[in-house]
């Protein structure tokens, strides 16, 4: 089983390839030294070809694994707005953006280990049944892979039901309800505030299981990946002391998927 880890380790995931043409967002290089898993922007919400060739070949000379990140198809809004696709279309685009990413994968010497949605739609399959399935149909007919999301997800029920090994993961740097699904991002506290909180974060969550929401109540998760987010300014920074405080803790850090 991919995702059987043992109770002293967890995989470090990170967005990357959120750029687009000239303009870039994060630091790739910098976090492929750092995560063990990289969720790779496929084109419909950042990432072009280059990028995805680009990333895919440094993942590959790391040892990183390689994931699929697939969208709404939303560039302009970066993912993040809700679009109420029909369930067909949103598994032919899951599959088209999978299997893109898979040719670039394959030219690096290696391959797409496992496939995460990326923001609104990631959000969406924690209840929409419906597209939580078409996201699954348009994996498993391309291939197999292990679906990574929020425990308990109508993601992760549909990717056990289609035999796609479903993955639950946790947010190092994002705000938790009491029911254990994340601040939308407009509303206050949705993001965790400077290094130590974040740290706190992944030591709690890898070496107890806990994570604290909002308003002080303990969540407890059995996340086999921790996401540590790209996309600010001090990014680089947390993921080294994320990662430097797990391993002094005695945390072995491995990917959930293995490289292929």
């Amino acid at each position: 089983m991919t995702g059987d880890l043992s109770e002293n380790t967890i995989d470090l995931n990170a967005d990357l390839g959120e750029g687009f043409g000239s303009w870039s967002l994060t630091d790739d290089a910098a976090l492929l030294d750092v995560v063990t898993s990289a969720n790779v922007a496929c084109g419909f919400h950042a990432g072009d070809p280059s990028i995805m060739r680009e990333v895919c070949a440094a993942a590959a000379e790391r040892g990183v694994a390689i994931g699929a990140q697939v969208s709404y198809r939303d560039l302009a809004g970066f993912g993040r707005r809700f679009i109420d696709v029909d369930p067909v279309t949103l598994a032919d685009e899951v599959s088209y953006q999978l299997a893109a990413l898979s040719g670039f994968a394959r030219a690096a010497g290696t391959e797409v280990t496992y496939v995460k949605p990326h923001g609104a739609l990631y959000n969406a399959c924690v209840q929409h049944t419906g597209q939580a399935r078409a996201v699954v149909e348009g994996v498993r007919r391309i291939a197999g892979l292990p679906i990574l999301g929020l425990p308990g997800s109508e993601l992760l029920a549909a990717a056990a039901a289609a035999g796609c090994e479903p993955i639950s993961e946790a947010f190092a740097d994002r705000g938790y309800t009491p029911e254990g699904t994340l601040v939308p991002r407009r509303e206050p506290n949705a993001l965790l505030e400077g290094t130590e909180p974040v740290v706190r974060r992944a030591i709690g969550l890898a070496t107890r299981g806990e994570i604290t929401a909002v308003d002080g109540t303990l969540l407890h998760s059995r996340a086999h990946s921790l996401c540590l987010h790209g996309d600010s300014a001090e990014a680089v920074d947390r993921a080294i002391a994320v990662r430097a405080a797990l391993t002094s803790a005695g945390v072995r850090l491995a990917p959930f998927a293995p490289l292929a």
